[in-house]
Protein backbone atom coordinates (compact mmCIF):
# COMPACT_ATOMS: atom_id res chain seq x y z
CA UNK A 1 0.00 0.00 0.00
CA UNK A 2 1.29 3.76 -1.07
CA UNK A 3 3.02 5.37 2.26
CA UNK A 4 -0.04 8.33 2.21
CA UNK A 5 -3.13 5.96 1.76
CA UNK A 6 -1.37 3.74 4.80
CA UNK A 7 -1.46 6.62 6.85
CA UNK A 8 -4.51 8.21 5.90
CA UNK A 9 -6.10 4.52 6.54
CA UNK A 10 -4.49 4.58 10.16
CA UNK A 11 -5.19 7.70 11.40
CA UNK A 12 -7.22 10.80 11.60
CA UNK A 13 -5.49 12.45 8.69
CA UNK A 14 -7.25 13.07 5.05
CA UNK A 15 -4.79 11.73 2.26
CA UNK A 16 -3.94 15.27 1.57
CA UNK A 17 -2.60 16.07 5.14
CA UNK A 18 -1.23 12.55 5.20
CA UNK A 19 0.96 13.70 1.97
CA UNK A 20 1.88 16.94 3.54
CA UNK A 21 2.87 15.37 7.05
CA UNK A 22 5.45 12.84 4.77
CA UNK A 23 6.74 15.86 2.84
CA UNK A 24 7.40 17.63 6.28
CA UNK A 25 9.35 14.90 7.35
CA UNK A 26 7.05 13.86 10.47
CA UNK A 27 7.16 10.13 8.75
CA UNK A 28 9.24 7.22 9.34
CA UNK A 29 9.70 3.60 8.05
CA UNK A 30 11.60 1.41 9.86
CA UNK A 31 12.97 4.29 11.68
CA UNK A 32 14.18 6.47 8.47
CA UNK A 33 12.52 9.00 7.31
CA UNK A 34 10.86 8.89 4.21
CA UNK A 35 9.46 12.20 2.15
CA UNK A 36 8.08 10.24 -0.90
CA UNK A 37 4.35 9.91 -0.36
CA UNK A 38 4.22 7.22 -3.42
CA UNK A 39 6.49 5.12 -1.45
CA UNK A 40 4.76 1.54 -0.53
CA UNK A 41 4.49 0.17 3.10
CA UNK A 42 6.05 -3.30 3.72
CA UNK A 43 3.44 -4.66 6.37
CA UNK A 44 6.43 -6.43 8.75
CA UNK A 45 7.84 -2.69 9.09
CA UNK A 46 7.05 -0.27 11.59
CA UNK A 47 5.87 3.50 10.59
CA UNK A 48 5.85 6.12 12.77
CA UNK A 49 3.62 9.35 12.62
CA UNK A 50 5.62 12.01 14.65
CA UNK A 51 7.48 9.10 16.69
CA UNK A 52 4.66 7.50 17.73
CA UNK A 53 4.04 4.09 15.92
CA UNK A 54 1.11 3.57 13.24
CA UNK A 55 -1.22 0.65 13.33
CA UNK A 56 -1.57 -1.09 9.92
CA UNK A 57 -4.69 -0.25 8.77
CA UNK A 58 -7.42 -2.79 8.59
CA UNK A 59 -8.38 -5.12 6.02
CA UNK A 60 -11.39 -4.68 3.89
CA UNK A 61 -14.06 -7.41 3.06
CA UNK A 62 -16.95 -5.83 1.00
CA UNK A 63 -20.08 -7.14 -0.38
CA UNK A 64 -21.92 -5.45 -3.66
CA UNK A 65 -24.82 -5.79 -5.28
CA UNK A 66 -23.56 -5.67 -8.68
CA UNK A 67 -26.85 -4.13 -11.35
CA UNK A 68 -26.25 -4.43 -14.70
CA UNK A 69 -24.24 -2.93 -16.57
CA UNK A 70 -21.09 -2.74 -14.52
CA UNK A 71 -18.25 -5.10 -15.21
CA UNK A 72 -15.79 -6.91 -12.78
CA UNK A 73 -12.75 -4.93 -14.45
CA UNK A 74 -10.89 -1.84 -14.10
CA UNK A 75 -9.08 -2.40 -17.97
CA UNK A 76 -12.78 -2.76 -20.07
CA UNK A 77 -13.64 0.64 -21.66
CA UNK A 78 -17.35 -0.27 -22.96
CA UNK A 79 -19.02 -0.51 -19.45
CA UNK A 80 -17.66 1.48 -16.17
CA UNK A 81 -16.34 -1.02 -13.55
CA UNK A 82 -18.01 -2.10 -10.52
CA UNK A 83 -15.75 -0.12 -8.09
CA UNK A 84 -17.59 3.04 -9.07
CA UNK A 85 -20.11 2.21 -7.08
CA UNK A 86 -18.17 2.12 -4.32
CA UNK A 87 -16.99 5.88 -2.22
CA UNK A 88 -14.04 7.00 -4.29
CA UNK A 89 -11.89 6.54 -0.72
CA UNK A 90 -12.42 2.57 -0.44
CA UNK A 91 -11.75 1.63 -4.29
CA UNK A 92 -7.67 1.52 -3.90
CA UNK A 93 -6.62 -1.39 -3.56
CA UNK A 94 -9.34 -4.02 -4.03
CA UNK A 95 -9.24 -6.94 -5.39
CA UNK A 96 -12.51 -8.40 -6.99
CA UNK A 97 -12.95 -12.28 -5.87
CA UNK A 98 -14.54 -13.73 -9.47
CA UNK A 99 -16.39 -11.63 -11.76
CA UNK A 100 -19.78 -11.55 -13.25
CA UNK A 101 -20.32 -10.30 -16.78
CA UNK A 102 -21.72 -7.03 -17.86
CA UNK A 103 -25.50 -8.32 -17.96
CA UNK A 104 -25.51 -10.52 -14.68
CA UNK A 105 -26.72 -9.10 -11.25
CA UNK A 106 -25.79 -10.47 -7.83
CA UNK A 107 -23.35 -10.59 -5.69
CA UNK A 108 -19.61 -9.75 -5.95
CA UNK A 109 -17.04 -10.25 -3.16
CA UNK A 110 -14.37 -7.74 -2.82
CA UNK A 111 -11.25 -6.90 -0.54
CA UNK A 112 -7.85 -6.02 -0.20
CA UNK A 113 -6.50 -9.23 2.06
CA UNK A 114 -4.69 -11.18 -0.75
CA UNK A 115 -4.94 -14.59 0.41
CA UNK A 116 -8.71 -14.49 1.68
CA UNK A 117 -9.44 -13.31 -1.88
CA UNK A 118 -7.82 -16.67 -3.60
CA UNK A 119 -9.58 -18.72 -1.42
CA UNK A 120 -12.31 -17.91 -3.33
CA UNK A 121 -11.03 -17.40 -7.28
CA UNK A 122 -8.10 -20.35 -7.31
CA UNK A 123 -8.89 -22.82 -9.68
CA UNK A 124 -9.60 -25.78 -7.03
CA UNK A 125 -11.79 -24.01 -4.94
CA UNK A 126 -15.14 -26.06 -4.19
CA UNK A 127 -16.53 -23.43 -2.59
CA UNK A 128 -20.57 -22.77 -3.67
CA UNK A 129 -21.85 -20.38 -5.59
CA UNK A 130 -25.72 -20.13 -6.42
CA UNK A 131 -27.25 -18.17 -9.29
CA UNK A 132 -30.42 -17.91 -10.49
CA UNK A 133 -31.25 -18.91 -13.23
CA UNK A 134 -34.06 -17.39 -16.23
CA UNK A 135 -34.35 -19.48 -19.40
CA UNK A 136 -35.87 -18.65 -22.79
CA UNK A 137 -37.61 -22.23 -23.21
CA UNK A 138 -38.53 -24.78 -20.58
CA UNK A 139 -35.60 -26.75 -19.18
CA UNK A 140 -35.40 -30.47 -20.52
CA UNK A 141 -37.09 -33.00 -17.84
CA UNK A 142 -33.54 -34.84 -17.28
CA UNK A 143 -31.84 -31.90 -16.27
CA UNK A 144 -30.91 -32.46 -12.66
CA UNK A 145 -29.55 -35.65 -13.17
CA UNK A 146 -27.14 -34.26 -15.73
CA UNK A 147 -25.99 -31.77 -13.84
CA UNK A 148 -25.53 -33.78 -10.98
CA UNK A 149 -23.74 -36.11 -13.21
CA UNK A 150 -21.46 -33.66 -14.73
CA UNK A 151 -21.90 -31.58 -18.47
CA UNK A 152 -19.36 -31.66 -21.14
CA UNK A 153 -18.64 -28.22 -22.41
CA UNK A 154 -18.15 -27.42 -26.05
CA UNK A 155 -14.52 -27.81 -26.56
CA UNK A 156 -13.30 -28.87 -23.68
CA UNK A 157 -12.36 -32.78 -22.57
CA UNK A 158 -13.33 -33.22 -18.97
CA UNK A 159 -16.85 -32.60 -17.46
CA UNK A 160 -18.25 -29.96 -15.22
CA UNK A 161 -17.87 -31.37 -11.56
CA UNK A 162 -21.48 -31.87 -10.05
CA UNK A 163 -23.87 -28.78 -9.78
CA UNK A 164 -26.98 -29.19 -8.06
CA UNK A 165 -30.19 -27.90 -9.97
CA UNK A 166 -33.24 -26.98 -8.22
CA UNK A 167 -36.33 -25.96 -10.34
CA UNK A 168 -38.98 -23.19 -9.30
CA UNK A 169 -40.69 -23.52 -12.85
CA UNK A 170 -39.75 -24.58 -16.15
CA UNK A 171 -37.89 -21.36 -17.35
CA UNK A 172 -36.07 -20.39 -13.93
CA UNK A 173 -34.12 -22.28 -11.50
CA UNK A 174 -31.48 -22.47 -8.73
CA UNK A 175 -28.01 -23.91 -9.65
CA UNK A 176 -24.98 -24.20 -7.75
CA UNK A 177 -21.78 -24.52 -8.89
CA UNK A 178 -18.76 -25.57 -7.25
CA UNK A 179 -16.05 -24.20 -10.00
CA UNK A 180 -15.71 -21.20 -12.24
CA UNK A 181 -15.15 -22.20 -15.50
CA UNK A 182 -16.05 -19.37 -18.63
CA UNK A 183 -19.81 -18.48 -18.93
CA UNK A 184 -20.17 -21.80 -16.97
CA UNK A 185 -23.70 -21.29 -16.36
CA UNK A 186 -24.99 -19.74 -19.65
CA UNK A 187 -22.28 -23.16 -21.16
CA UNK A 188 -24.30 -25.67 -19.72
CA UNK A 189 -27.85 -24.27 -20.52
CA UNK A 190 -26.69 -24.21 -24.06
CA UNK A 191 -25.48 -28.08 -23.80
CA UNK A 192 -28.84 -28.59 -21.81
CA UNK A 193 -30.32 -27.17 -25.18
CA UNK A 194 -31.75 -23.98 -23.46
CA UNK A 195 -30.41 -20.05 -22.96
CA UNK A 196 -29.66 -17.60 -20.68
CA UNK A 197 -32.24 -14.60 -20.86
CA UNK A 198 -31.21 -13.72 -16.87
CA UNK A 199 -28.39 -14.68 -14.54
CA UNK A 200 -28.33 -13.07 -10.86
CA UNK A 201 -25.86 -14.76 -8.20
CA UNK A 202 -27.43 -15.11 -5.18
CA UNK A 203 -24.67 -16.59 -2.43
CA UNK A 204 -20.85 -17.47 -2.22
CA UNK A 205 -20.68 -20.04 0.56
CA UNK A 206 -22.02 -19.04 3.62
CA UNK A 207 -22.24 -15.29 1.89
CA UNK A 208 -25.97 -14.49 1.21
CA UNK A 209 -26.75 -11.13 -1.03
CA UNK A 210 -29.97 -11.09 0.84
CA UNK A 211 -32.25 -7.86 0.91
CA UNK A 212 -28.88 -5.89 0.10
CA UNK A 213 -30.10 -3.14 -2.60
CA UNK A 214 -29.04 -3.32 -5.88
CA UNK A 215 -26.02 -0.78 -6.40
CA UNK A 216 -25.22 -0.77 -2.75
CA UNK A 217 -22.55 -2.24 -0.73
CA UNK A 218 -22.12 -3.43 3.08
CA UNK A 219 -18.69 -4.82 4.72
CA UNK A 220 -18.58 -8.78 5.65
CA UNK A 221 -19.13 -9.53 9.04
CA UNK A 222 -16.41 -11.55 10.88
CA UNK A 223 -18.78 -14.21 11.24
CA UNK A 224 -19.21 -14.23 7.31
CA UNK A 225 -15.06 -13.38 6.70
CA UNK A 226 -14.46 -16.36 9.20
CA UNK A 227 -16.87 -18.70 7.00
CA UNK A 228 -13.98 -18.14 4.04
CA UNK A 229 -10.98 -18.38 5.75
Amino acid sequence: MRLDKYLADSTTLTRSQARKAIMAGDVTIGGEVQTNAASHVDPSVTVCWQGRPVSPPKARYLMLHKPAGYVCSNTEDTWPPVTDLLPAGLREGLIIAGRLDQDTTGMVILGDDGQWTHRLTRPGSTIGKRYRVTLAEPLVADAESRCRDGILLQGENKPTRPAELTRISDTEVLLTLHEGRYHQVKRMMAALGNKVVGLHRESVGQLVLGDLPEGQWRELTAEEIASIK
